[in-house]
């Protein structure tokens, strides 16, 4: 099965990537630049890197060409430049169902986020919502998975969060009355993704994905410092100034340890709260718990943030 991957690149993307080729799919990779990422990924067998974002609907269909699926994968969680959520998320959705329809792709699986919805003050939310909705209407068989929090190899939370507290061990948990998430392991949202993309279940449903655990995020950041050794001061500050932190962040890493998008998702919990999505067939429940084995096999290297994790002074004013 012949199968393009959007945001081909990325955590969840690569990680898709890596599963199908193993059982044997031909993979089109579709990813806005080149990194360390997709040299690796270049080297799996059947699998084609091609180097255009979604914003050209003429060479999405040349690559999805012979295609009969797509997952579309591809999003961001901070804007950049003329990278804003309405062009990522909604227009190039757009891009990518009109060129999916031309190259006769089957079926459209989409990951979005579990409490995307519209009106809510969010622009991420709402470019998510609005995404959905595209991909709804479009009149291709759909899968869309409005996943919470993923965790895994190559993630963020792991990633940001190991590194911060080797840094220093304080974490300032989101408001004073936190609320609860329900971290999913990257391999169990690649097991749904796959099942979507090679059989016909979840077809024309709109899913929800969590993990089976809910929790504080303090007690995951308590858990993550167990493993790594750095047991972590953890206090409370008004979720205002998590903006103000997420500004900033913004503004001065290349990697944000929390963008502004990430202060609302936190700031409201990430749990499932009923809105229209279906629950998924009992074999395809995340069961993976959020435990030493898991945490300690998704972690990075042991290091501190370093100087080369900012941004220098030039791309600051620059992007400001």
């Amino acid at each position: 099965m012949k199968i393009a991957i959007t945001g081909g690149t990325g955590f969840v993307g690569g990680h898709l990537a890596r599963s199908l080729s193993a059982r044997g799919h031909e993979i089109v990779l579709i990813a806005r630049g080149i990194d360390r990422r997709a040299e690796k990924l270049r080297q799996l067998t059947r699998v084609n890197v091609v180097l255009i974002g979604t914003d050209d609907e003429d060479k999405l269909f040349e690559a999805m060409t012979g295609c009969e699926a797509v997952a579309h994968c591809a999003g961001i969680n901070r804007e950049i430049g003329s990278q804003t959520y309405q062009r990522v998320h909604v227009e190039g959705t757009q891009n990518v169902v009109r060129a999916a329809k031309r190259a006769g792709v089957k079926k459209v699986v989409m990951l979005s986020f579990l409490r995307a919805r519209p009106a809510c003050g969010s622009p991420y939310h709402e470019s998510k919502w609005s995404a959905e909705e595209i991909v709804r209407a479009s009149g291709l068989e759909y899968t869309i998975l409005k996943a919470g929090m993923i965790y895994g190899q190559g993630d963020h939370m792991l990633d940001h969060l190991s590194h911060a507290l080797y840094t220093l061990p304080l974490f300032a948990s989101v408001g004073f009355r936190e609320k609860p998430v329900r971290p999913a392991a990257v391999e169990d949202v690649v097991r749904i993704l796959r099942s979507a993309l090679e059989e016909d279940r979840l077809s024309n449903q709109t899913v929800y994905v969590t993990g089976p655990e809910e929790m504080l995020l303090s007690e995951a950041v308590r858990r993550v410092g167990r493993v790594i050794g750095k047991m972590p001061f953890i206090f409370p500050l008004p979720v205002w100034f998590h903006f103000v932190l997420g500004w900033v962040f913004e503004r001065s890493m290349k990697v944000p340890l929390i963008a502004l998008a990430q202060v609302h998702i936190l700031s409201e919990g990430v749990q499932w709260d009923g809105a229209p999505a279906t629950h998924l067939p009992e074999d395809l429940v995340p069961q993976t718990y959020f435990d030493d084995e898991h945490i300690r096999r998704g972690l990075p290297a042991r290091s501190p943030f370093a100087r080369n994790d900012f941004k220098n002074l030039r791309d600051i004013f620059c992007c400001a």
